[in-house]
């Protein structure tokens, strides 16, 4: 029996109030049930008539599970038991979660940068299989990243079609190349899912079952949930988190999600993807920050945060101040935060199921690419870092420490900070450590996002929601690059365009960047954390 608890107090406990009557009186959850694309009113009804699969799996899933499981059998007996993932936004956070909280294996492979792909292509090609998971496969990350593998299996003596496994929609451009090329599997997942809503898809099930998580009981739990959610009741844990994430007063658009020992590896950061490319449009949204407890932003009681705090189901953690508690198993927490992220759009007035930003930072670097210009020289260089920035932000900045105070000196009384690593997140792990740091000096909540995966994210609502954001880019020179094939690009330069553009549209849309690129990697990060220890505060 799928077990779910949520608890609301202060403002959260006040949305609940406030909402879910008329989100009873208006039949929001049967509704839901019945797919019902009007919910979100008539700009977003075209676009959710075709997005809501999600909220019934298993039609498309179920059939999945004995496909999935012969596979693996198979690849076992031939020596076959590395999986790597190749995908970006929700087909690589889903599986990441997945397998982490099932404590089996999976590399996951959502990064451009030459030392994170060399890494994936060195460990024991003999016994790998990937997984390459893209609606469309027009994803450039996912495409180059397939190229490499194929060529790397290639070159070491292996039939590499019998390496590779798609996860695709049906009838996309990589369903068709994929079949003629004669891969070792093509599984079609529900094209009425979009990508962050399909965890319980072949996206989130494909790679997870192949690393050997057990993908039937997540499933289960996740149908159990969708039959409680679907209740037109008031003790709807779905109508009430989704009122306590959009249906604040004043809005509470910060986030603050905290892991309180659930036993569910990684869950914020799914969260996070799911919330900010839902909600990030029209100059509203919501943003989610990943905290640690006790993190600044957790008990700094700001009028414009929330506190959603996620406990381990036997947990009888109790809200404090302006906080929401919930617990739950993976597969029924996944199947809620879906469902409560669409009534949070309802209540917030947008389309939860478009995501009209993320295209541009693609277009930028796509244009980048095809331009090869030369990199824009630094505004100055101090010791290990390169430090770029328009005339405005640094003003009379020459130094490190100068420019970050110039950038957080931007940081309004209801502003955030976001920080944007385009490096290795396995070798440069110790960049995370500034996020609480900064919090702690600026008082006002800060994100932390690997380049280029929080951009299928948070990147939606950098750019489509309010203008509340100062950004910190950092960037690396790596010792090595590692070619695409047939592309006329690197890795790389890849990653270069895509920072580069991204901060480019930041700029457009007129949000404070602070670009610093670290010239040797590891002497420039000791540098950076040097200088934010002696910042003291803004």
């Amino acid at each position: 029996m799928t077990t779910l608890s949520f608890e609301a107090a202060g403002a959260a406990r006040d949305a609940v109030e406030a909402h879910v009557p008329a989100l009873v009186r208006d039949e929001v959850a049967t509704r839901l049930l019945a797919q019902d694309p009007t919910l979100w009113g008539p700009d977003a009804e075209a676009e959710a008539s075709i997005r809501l699969g999600w909220l019934n799996p298993a039609p498309a899933s179920r059939p999945l599970l004995g496909q999935i499981r012969a596979l693996r059998e198979e690849l076992a007996a031939e020596g076959v038991d590395r999986v790597v993932l190749a995908g970006m936004g929700g087909s690589s956070l889903a599986p990441e979660v997945i397998t982490r909280t099932a404590g089996v294996n999976l590399t996951v492979l959502d990064s451009t940068d030459p030392d994170s792909v060399a890494a994936a292509l060195a460990e024991d090609l003999a016994s790998t299989v990937l997984v390459v998971s893209s609606k469309s496969g027009s994803t450039v990350e996912t495409d180059s990243q397939r190229r490499a593998f194929e060529d790397a299996f290639t070159k070491a003596g292996i039939d590499a079609a019998s390496r590779i496994v798609i996860v695709t929609d049906p009838g996309s451009p990589l369903d068709a190349a994929a079949r003629e090329a004669g891969y070792r599997a093509v599984f079609n997942a529900d094209p009425h899912v979009g990508g962050r809503y399909s965890a319980l898809t072949a996206f989130g099930l494909v790679p997870s079952g192949l690393a050997g998580a057990d993908i039937e009981e997540l499933l289960d739990a996740a149908e159990d949930t969708a039959e409680i959610l679907s209740d037109n009741a008031e003790d709807n844990i779905g109508l009430a988190l989704g009122a306590a994430l959009g249906g604040t007063n004043p809005l509470r658009n910060k986030i603050v999600i905290v892991d309180e020992g659930s036993g569910l590896a990684g869950f914020p950061d799914w969260a996070e993807q799911l919330i900010a490319e839902s909600t990030g449009k029209l100059q509203t949204g919501l943003l989610p920050v990943v905290a640690e407890p006790g993190a600044p932003e957790v008990t700094g009681g700001a009028p414009d945060v929330l506190v959603v705090r996620i406990a381990a189901p036997e947990s009888e953690a109790e809200p404090e101040g302006d906080q929401v508690v919930v617990s739950g198993s993976l597969g029924a927490q996944m199947m809620l935060w879906e469902y409560a992220t669409a009534v949070a759009g309802r209540l917030l007035g947008i389309n939860p199921f478009d995501q009209p930003d993320v295209e541009a930072a693609k277009k930028a670097a796509r244009g980048l690419l095809d331009a090869q210009p030369e990199p824009a020289a630094p505004s100055f260089v101090d010791g290990s870092v390169e430090v770029r920035g328009d005339a405005a932000l640094l003003d009379s900045a020459q130094t490190l420490p100068e420019a970050l105070r110039a950038l957080l000196g931007q940081l309004g009384e209801d502003g955030y900070l976001s920080i944007q690593a385009y490096l290795d997140r396995a070798a440069q792990a110790e960049l995370e450590d500034l996020r609480p740091q900064l919090a702690a000096a600026t008082g006002r909540p800060v994100t932390f996002g690997w380049g280029p995966r929080f951009l299928h994210s948070t990147g939606q609502f950098h750019k489509g929601g309010p203008a509340q954001g100062v950004y910190l880019q950092i960037t690396g020179n790596s010792g090595q690059d590692v070619p695409i094939p047939g592309r006329p690009f690197s890795f790389g330069e890849l990653i270069s365009a895509q920072a580069a553009g991204d901060a480019q549209v930041l700029a457009d849309h007129g949000r404070p960047v602070l670009r610093l690129n670290l010239i040797e990697r590891k002497a420039g990060a000791a540098q950076l954390a040097a200088a934010l220890t002696d910042l003291g505060g803004k």
